[in-house]
């Protein structure tokens, strides 16, 4: 199997796109932060020195999705259309599940931006608590579904 990001004499290069027709390009990715008691109630509560925690990972999880190009080399920029940010609450664990939605109408999919603005949310939830909270483990950054592009639709 021939990587795309290799040419002919394995040497890095991004992927010309330019021949190919533009579709609309949607992608779902997720993923979860587990923490203590202590840091999950101060989260809820909103009783965090740094500020709103649900609230600035979303708006880091979108600037995160927004500078995906200037982060994984091979990345195209891209002109997103739209971006959409939830937390879920999962107090049995505790902890927050993100789930973020990247949508374009462009040549090239945009898993990778949906996986980054997922990363980048989650480690500002990370920030903003761990001074009460060292332990916190991210995990489970995974790719939920993609639509449009050659390969197709794609659902976990």
């Amino acid at each position: 199997m021939k990587l795309t990001h290799l040419d002919e004499h394995d040497r890095p290069k991004m992927v010309d796109v330019s021949a190919k027709e533009s579709s609309t390009r949607i992608a779902v990715a997720s993923g979860i932060i587990e923490m203590s008691r202590d840091a999950y109630d101060a989260i809820i509560h909103e009783k965090a020195k740094k500020g709103p925690v649900l609230q600035t990972a979303v708006i880091a999880a979108i600037m995160g999705t927004k500078k995906t190009s200037e982060l994984i080399p091979m990345c195209h920029p891209l002109n997103l259309s739209g971006i959409e940010c939830d937390m879920q609450e999962l107090p049995e664990l505790p902890g927050f599940k993100m789930f973020l939605k990247v949508k374009l109408t462009g040549k090239t999919g945009v898993e990778m931006e949906a996986l980054t603005g997922v990363s980048i949310g989650l480690l500002t939830v990370y920030d903003m608590v761990k001074a009460i909270d060292k332990a916190m483990v991210i995990h489970q950054i995974q790719l939920e579904s993609k639509e449009g592009g050659k390969s197709g639709n794609y659902q976990r």
